[in-house]
């Protein structure tokens, strides 16, 4: 039998099996096997945690916004890593827009990797975009190591990174169904807004301007060419309202490859909580409200939605804070990477919703959606990424103490449940003073 070097026993640990007492045996960075919790066990060590604490799969949060290289005075590899780790994240993806280059050429992939070589505290995974310019590039940015690719159906803010439209989306989904590579689409359809440059401090008004069929429409439009294009892999992200989850299970039930994730803020926060000017609210698709978070829940727990993920999308205070709380001019984006488990296990307790489902949703489905199979599951062959959790310890949220570069969430001042205490990376504590994430390609190869 291979060498154990740590044994970890709990009195709850998540598995594919459900929340049982156990013993994970870890060698070289993998569990080797997942037995009784008293198993006479040899190893160099042997970690038993108080009956407080949880132990789940690390979480895996595949739509983070690092912008880094290029805009790292809003988020950095290292600032972003640290503030996953302290939050239970052991794997991230990294989104390909809002750094300098986009991620739209094997040049800015390397660059990329360039600058996040020796600075994540966890193992890091990179989408690449697509635009109308970079078609021909889709497959060398596979080979080169890309999880799979993102794109817009409106205007990002960003000349670099243009959307598609309908024909430029059915040739990417085509050529991308080709090398058995996922597209990811931000799905909001520029039809459906009704745009006003004036100001807007009441939220209630502003989402008059962005109203849900923004996001239907457009979900209709992808499932439509899906529904044509030949071994097509298509993921909706950030779903925000639950008449688009309904359309992702009809399109599912009918035999086209889809899935899809919500964010903790669409199941966390509700338009009917928002005052007047709160512009730290204002994310892309909106927060809707409560009628529709309940639904969005109910979602989640019949398999219609897959996944939660963050979204996390820092932007400098001056931005989300502009003078008169205008929600027109402030840019979309809520930060929300160290909390996410908490603000979602929070949310969760109040509907009964069980920490093996947490679990399904935070870390097993996320992992397989970025194609990483030795992540996502506490299971022999799998990496020994550990969350040991305090799910009934509760912390009131103060920016200021987030590993986040910018002191700016929507969470500010709400006390929530879920206490991360550690966090392990491959068979290890996290040590902030050594950096050791991998980069990460497909399947599953580090660097």
């Amino acid at each position: 039998m291979v060498g154990i070097s740590r044994v970890v026993r709990a009195s709850r640990v998540i598995t594919s099996e459900g929340e049982v007492p156990a013993a994970i045996s870890i060698s070289e960075g993998r569990i080797v096997l997942v037995e009784d919790i008293e198993a006479a066990i040899p190893a160099e060590a042997d970690v038993r945690l108080p009956d407080d604490i949880v132990v789940l799969p690390g979480l895996v949060d595949t739509h983070v916004h690092l912008q880094d290289p290029g805009r790292t005075e809003w988020e950095n590899f290292e600032s972003g890593t640290r503030a996953a780790a302290a939050g239970g994240i052991t794997t991230l993806v990294d989104m390909p827009l809002d750094c300098l280059p986009v991620t739209v050429t094997v040049p800015a992939l390397e660059e990329k990797r360039r600058a996040a070589a020796g600075r994540c505290h966890v193992d890091v995974g990179f989408w690449a975009g697509v635009t109308p310019y970079n078609m021909h590039m889709l497959r060398d940015l596979h080979d080169a190591g890309a999880l799979g690719f993102k794109c817009f159906l409106t205007d990002t803010g960003m000349e670099e990174f243009p959307p598609l439209n309908t024909a430029e989306t059915a040739a990417a989904m085509a050529e991308l169904g080709s090398i058995g590579a996922t597209l990811l689409v931000h799905a909001e359809d520029p039809c459906h807004f009704h745009p006003d440059p004036s100001p807007v401090s009441d939220y209630h008004a502003y989402l008059t301007r962005c109203p849900p069929e923004t996001e239907t429409k457009a979900v209709e439009r992808v499932i439509d060419i899906a529904s044509r294009i030949k071994h097509g892999r298509l993921h909706i992200v950030h779903v925000s309202d639950a008449d688009s989850a309904a359309l992702i299970a009809r399109a599912r039930s009918d035999g086209i490859t889809i899935s899809a994730e919500t964010c903790p803020h669409y199941l966390a926060l509700s338009a009917d909580d928002i005052t007047d000017g709160a512009t730290v609210f204002k994310v892309c698709p909106p927060i809707r409200n409560t009628e529709n978070r309940t639904r969005l829940w109910e979602c989640l727990r019949r398999g219609e939605l897959d996944m939660v993920v963050s979204d996390h999308s820092p932007f400098p205070a001056p931005g989300k804070r502009i003078e008169g709380g205008d929600f027109a001019a402030a840019p979309g984006g809520i930060s929300s990477l160290q909390i996410s488990l908490a603000a979602t296990w929070t949310a969760a307790r109040q509907r009964q919703v069980s920490l093996p489902e947490i679990a399904y949703w935070m870390s097993t489905r996320p992992a397989q959606l970025a194609g990483l199979p030795a992540k996502g599951l506490i299971a022999p062959g799998h990496d020994a990424d550990l969350c040991f959790l305090a799910p009934d310890e509760t912390f009131t949220v103060d920016p200021a103490k987030l590993a986040h570069l910018l002191p700016v969430t929507a969470y500010a001042g709400e006390t929530l449940y879920g206490v991360v205490r550690q966090t392990w990376l491959r068979g290890q504590p996290i040590d902030f003073r050594h950096p050791r994430g991998a980069l990460l390609t497909r399947p599953h190869r580090s660097e």
